[in-house]
């Protein structure tokens, strides 16, 4: 058998064994937990806020907002902080374009900021 195909053969082994643990943990999670349903835990959860209506519950837009706005300035973080530690070897075009790259954000959050998104009340 090649060293490719040796390769390949370890990956599919590693892979099969993941799934396969995945799913015996799986199973025995189903088999040994507790199983006391009742109507208030059927009903759908919105943030903290009651659902209101029938079986269909529409929710709303600024939760998802807000986690997207969330999701943005994480990212930013993500690539901040590589930046900083190796700053000076990109010099002073590293730093115009973290600058721009801060402001765009800036731009983003303002905008958000304007919409009132971030008013919670």
């Amino acid at each position: 058998m090649s060293d490719l195909l040796r390769s390949y053969l370890t990956i599919a082994i590693f892979s099969g064994a993941a799934i396969f643990m995945a799913g015996m943990m799986l199973g025995i999670a189903r088999v040994l937990r507790p199983r006391h349903p009742n109507r208030e835990k059927l009903i759908a959860y919105e943030s903290g806020v009651d659902p209101v209506g029938g079986e269909w519950v529409q929710s709303q837009v600024r939760y998802y907002i807000f986690a997207v706005l969330f999701v943005l300035f994480d990212v930013e973080a993500v690539f901040l902080f590589p930046w900083a530690v190796r700053l000076e070897t990109y010099g002073g075009f590293g730093l115009v374009e973290m600058i721009v790259f801060i402001g765009i954000l800036a731009l983003g959050l303002a905008y958000a900021w304007r919409k009132g998104v971030l008013r919670w009340s």
